[in-house]
C-alpha cells in the first residue's frame, strides 16, 4: 500500500515538474516578438476584413486599433499591437469578394518622385507627398487612386504567406479593388501599421462557403520589421473578378511564395 501511494506521489510530482517546463517554454515563446530570421519583411495591405474593432474574433476596442486616430496617411502602430509584442492571435481575413489581405505587385514610378526617400514603397509607408501627406504640389491622396495589380488573397496566396514577416498599412474600412483591369484605390482613412509573422493559416470556424481561412499569427516590433528590406509578393494569385476564383480551400501543397524588392 505505501509502495503504491509513493508511485502514485511519484507520478503528479514528474506530472506537475514537466508542466511548469512546457508552461515555461509556452511563455519565452510568446514573448520572443523578434523572431526576423527571414532578414526581410512582405509589403502587405490590410482592410477592416481583418483588423477591425468590434469585430471577432478579437473585438478589438475603438482605442487598440487607432479608430479614434484613423486619418488619411496615419502610420502609428495599431496600439493593440505595440503592447502586446509576440502575443499569438488569430485574424479572419474576410471573403471572396470582400477579402481583408492585399498584396501590392506593382509600385508606381510616380511614388519613387514623390519623395522623401528614393523608394515608392517606402513613400508609401512614410505618407510622403500624395501618398496621405500634402507637399511638392501635390494633395494627400494624389497617388493613390486605380494602383495596378492590388491584388486581394484568397486562400492560396494566403496559404502561400505561412513561415512569412508582413509589415502592412492598414486602413479604416474597405480596399477597393477594381477588375479588368486589376487595379485598387488606396485612398481613404488609415489606421496605422503592424508587423506580424504567418505561423498557421487554417480553415475559419463557423464560416459561410465564402469564408476565407483564418491566420494565426504572431506580433512583431513594427519598429524592428519596418527597417528590415522590403519585398512584395510577386506571385500573389492572379483574381479575375469578385467571385473568381472562387478559392476558399487552403491548397495540400501550397505554391512557393516569390518575392521582389520593394521599388
Amino acid at each position: 500500500m505505501i509502495f503504491r501511494i509513493l508511485n502514485k506521489l511519484a507520478f503528479v510530482l514528474i506530472t506537475f515538474a514537466a508542466g511548469l517546463i512546457l508552461s515555461s517554454c509556452d511563455k519565452e515563446d510568446d514573448n520572443n516578438g523578434n523572431n526576423l530570421n527571414n532578414g526581410h519583411a512582405i509589403f502587405l495591405l490590410i482592410d477592416e476584413d481583418a483588423i477591425d474593432n468590434g469585430s471577432e474574433p478579437n473585438n478589438f476596442s475603438d482605442t487598440d486599433v487607432n479608430d479614434q486616430l484613423a486619418e488619411v496617411g496615419l502610420r502609428k502602430p495599431l496600439a493593440w499591437f505595440a503592447s502586446n509584442e509576440g502575443k499569438t492571435i488569430t485574424l479572419y481575413t474576410g471573403q471572396v469578394g470582400d477579402e481583408g489581405l492585399f498584396a501590392l505587385k506593382t509600385i508606381p514610378a510616380s511614388w519613387k518622385a514623390a519623395g522623401p526617400a528614393d523608394n515608392g514603397t517606402r513613400n508609401f509607408l512614410l505618407a510622403g507627398p500624395g501618398l496621405g501627406s500634402e507637399g511638392n504640389g501635390l494633395d494627400r491622396e494624389d497617388l493613390l487612386d486605380k494602383i495596378p495589380d492590388v491584388t486581394p488573397l484568397r486562400a492560396s496566396g494566403l496559404a502561400m504567406l505561412k513561415g512569412s514577416v508582413v509589415l502592412a498599412v492598414v486602413y479604416d474600412s474597405d480596399v477597393s479593388i477594381n477588375y479588368n483591369p486589376l487595379n485598387g484605390s488606396l485612398k481613404g482613412a488609415n489606421l496605422g501599421i503592424v508587423a506580424f509573422e504567418v505561423l498557421e493559416v487554417s480553415n475559419r470556424p463557423f464560416g459561410s462557403s465564402s469564408s476565407l481561412p483564418s491566420i494565426k499569427v504572431k506580433v512583431l516590433n513594427t519598429g524592428l520589421v519596418s527597417e528590415l528590406p522590403l519585398k512584395l509578393f510577386a506571385n500573389a494569385p492572379l483574381v479575375a473578378s469578385s467571385s473568381e476564383p472562387f478559392d476558399t480551400s487552403i491548397p495540400e501543397t501550397p505554391a512557393s511564395v516569390l518575392l521582389t524588392d520593394a521599388p
